[in-house]
């Protein structure tokens, strides 16, 4: 009798399970961010997700409309000791310098050769430039892409020892899963140079080249050899950063985002214009506060400054993550 009557209970569980699509975990739904701790930041980023896909909701947005955009260096990747692009620049000019016997006595290419970090900050905006143009043009798209993927291939990171590509923050890449499977489009919108990207982002990212959006240079269709291809001049297209990412997500994507995602003043007009639209809005800044794990720095910082869009989200009530305290862990090799 006893027997009979457990093997009755056993069959209604079941049967239970069956009925309500619990899992044999007991029913508990998988955290979408695991990597993130329990806190202010991990859950403003579900409620804003459940908010606006929840059809019974007043915040609900069609999935047309779910547009999600995120800066690139600092929010996505690191961005220390300086941007990663200028490394690739710099590592160009170097691979570069037998041919060009003239930079041994010129500026910038004087100081990236003699490692002088101070005299090529030295050189400014304007020396910087120099060092884009003289990398990243004269040559075709194809062939820059693959030069940037071997790059990416070969370069290591001086503190860490690993491929830059590699120095993607874990937490972003679960909120880009999480925010996808939840029908939103997500962009990149970053001052870097979006020829520069594009090689590597869907893989990394998951965001495909046709949803990169950056700074980038003129280039020009030509038949060489008979066949089609698009130069690369060294003359200036556009610059992606503070008030032109506006600028770029209006070109580019044609809708203002409902969520942007960011981490220095050069994000601050993205989220001004995303917290600007009607409706449920998202907007957050990653700070960066972890020395140990990371790099720890902000307003009086020359890469990556947080100071004015700092404020903004304190006046506004913006989301801020403390990435020492919001991420359990930084990179994804720390989950290996």
């Amino acid at each position: 009798m006893f027997r009979q009557r457990k093997h009755h209970i056993f069959f209604a569980a079941i049967l239970l399970i069956v009925l309500t699509g619990c899992s044999c975990t007991g029913g508990i739904k998988q955290d979408p961010l695991p990597s993130w701790n329990e806190g202010a930041a991990k859950t403003n980023i579900i409620e804003f997700v459940q908010a606006v896909t929840d059809q019974s909701s007043p915040d609900y947005v069609p999935p047309a409309e779910r547009i999600a955009t995120f800066d690139n260096d600092g929010n996505l990747w690191a961005e220390r000791p300086v941007y990663f692009q200028l490394i690739f620049a710099i590592d160009r000019v170097k691979q570069l310098a037998p041919q060009h016997p003239e930079w041994k006595t010129t500026q910038p290419f004087k100081a990236v050769l003699e490692d002088d970090m101070q005299a090529l900050a030295a050189s400014g905006e304007k020396g910087l430039l120099q060092l884009i143009m003289a990398t990243h043009a004269d040559m075709t798209e194809n062939e820059f892409a693959a030069i940037v993927k071997q790059w990416l291939a070969t370069a290591r990171h001086p503190r860490f020892n690993r491929p830059y590509n590699e120095l993607v923050y874990q937490p972003m890449l679960e909120l880009l899963t999480y925010l996808r499977a939840n029908e939103f489009k997500t962009y990149i919108v970053s001052g870097g140079g979006i020829e520069f990207m594009r090689p590597w982002t869907e893989e990394v990212y998951g965001i495909p080249p046709e949803q990169v959006v950056g700074s980038s240079i003129k280039t020009k269709f030509e038949i060489r050899d008979g066949v089609p291809v698009l130069v690369r001049l060294p003359e200036i297209n556009f610059i992606d950063d503070k008030a032109g990412k506006p600028v770029g997500i209006n070109q580019h994507i044609g809708r203002r985002p409902i969520a942007a995602f960011g981490n220095s003043d050069g994000d601050l007009q993205m989220l001004q214009w995303t917290a600007a639209g009607d409706g449920k809005r998202l907007m957050m800044l990653v700070h960066h506060t972890d020395a140990q794990r990371e790099y720890a720095y902000d307003r009086d910082s020359h890469i990556g400054k947080l100071d004015k869009a700092l404020d903004a989200a304190e006046q506004n009530g913006w989301t801020v993550v403390d990435m020492q305290n919001d991420w359990k862990v930084i990179f994804p090799a720390e989950l290996k």
